[in-house]
């Protein structure tokens, strides 16, 4: 089987994607990743190559979240048509959504990890304003377009259809990481510091909350990610420790030694940090949203992301109770556990050949 995969460089879409490239390369399956977006940085290349029977195609095109991007989705859409004839793919997994609406003539998966419409609404309580009317519309379609429609959790598939109408099929397939990078080396005990991570000037990650409230705890919060926004903007910070970006083995050996995990986001469809964190055997604290409720209820302490106050008591008890944490982390690893690659391997290589069994099928009648 041969396919052709959408990705970007910018943030857990291309961890997603170099993932479920190499379990489906164990399974005779050969797949053209075609990025737009920023380019992938040299680390990002190099950790491609890795992965047998992968064809890296880069492209610098606009994405369809970002500032009038349209022209360039248009061009990037003549560029992948091109590409499918060219590779010969048999069927297309876009992880975005504007795209699936051109004549593929092959089946198309729309992979959904995130829209603007239920940011907006997660982090502002209300709609987008009408400047995103187009991307309403163009997101709609490509749903519409779609042969079968992918999402992480039932939660989101459930915001989506708040924003959008649709009669795609809908299937749920957990993301995964390979836990082998972030789990700890022998017995080494958990170092007393708090981890986070995420973009701090992004809002829906919610990271400046911590901010106001790590002078009270006794314990560091260490936050890895960018401090300064893609248009040059700096949040100021005066109590959190920001370490910036990490190599991706710097941030697992963090991971390995943080004994507690927090991430209180307003909005996260899903979240590869808090699974790494998970892997790495951290007490995870993250925010009571149904996203996050449905893939680690009972298997981490949830919090109010509005409220400072209870973001803090958690933490602080957490910090004063190590059988606690040691409990929470032992139950985050096995939560993580069942959300293995090989299953989502296993779950879109079923998807797609069913999806390829009814195209076939209905040719044959037609």
């Amino acid at each position: 089987m041969k396919i052709l995969m959408t990705a970007d460089a910018v943030g857990g879409v291309w961890t997603y994607a170099l993932e479920l490239c190499r379990a489906l390369s164990g399974h005779d399956v050969q797949i053209a990743l075609a990025t737009m977006g920023p380019p992938p940085t040299e680390a990002q290349r190099a950790q491609a190559q890795t992965i047998a029977d992968l064809a890296l195609h880069v492209s610098s095109y606009r994405l369809e979240w970002m500032d009038d991007p349209w022209r360039d989705v248009e061009c990037a859409g003549e560029w992948l048509l091109e590409l499918a004839t060219r590779e010969r793919v048999e069927l297309v997994h876009l992880n975005g959504f504007a795209h699936a609406v051109l004549p593929w003539g092959k089946p198309v998966v729309v992979a959904a990890h995130s829209c603007v419409y239920s940011w907006w609404r997660a982090v502002h309580g209300v709609h987008p304003p009408s400047s995103w009317e187009r991307y309403r519309r163009m997101v709609e379609s490509g749903l519409a377009h779609a042969a079968a429609v992918v999402t992480p959790t039932h939660a989101f598939i459930r915001e989506l259809r708040q924003s959008y109408t649709f009669e795609a099929p809908a299937h749920v397939i957990s993301n995964a990481r390979a836990p082998a990078s972030f789990l700890r080396q022998g017995d080494r005990p958990k170092a007393p510091f708090i981890m986070a991570s995420g973009r701090l000037w992004d809002e829906a990650k919610n990271l400046r909350v911590l901010d106001g409230l790590a002078a009270r705890i006794e314990w560091p919060i260490l936050v890895a990610g960018d401090v300064r926004s893609p248009d040059g903007r700096s949040v100021r910070i005066d109590a959190l420790q920001c370490i910036g970006r990490r190599s991706e083995a710097g941030h697992a050996r963090l991971l390995q030694r943080a004994a507690i995990f927090v991430h209180p986001a307003r909005y996260e469809p899903f979240g590869l940090a808090v699974l790494e964190a998970a892997h790495a055997g951290c007490a995870l604290v993250l925010s009571d949203i149904p996203t996050l409720r449905e893939l680690w209820n009972d298997a981490a302490a949830f919090v109010d992301a509005a409220d400072p106050h209870d973001i803090e008591t958690t933490l602080c008890r957490l910090v004063e109770a190590p059988r606690e944490r040691a409990r929470l982390g032992q139950l985050a690893r096995q939560r993580a556990a069942t959300l293995s690659v090989s299953k989502m391997g296993e779950q879109y290589l079923g998807l797609y050949r069913e999806l390829l069994h009814d195209s076939t099928r209905e040719r044959s009648v037609a």
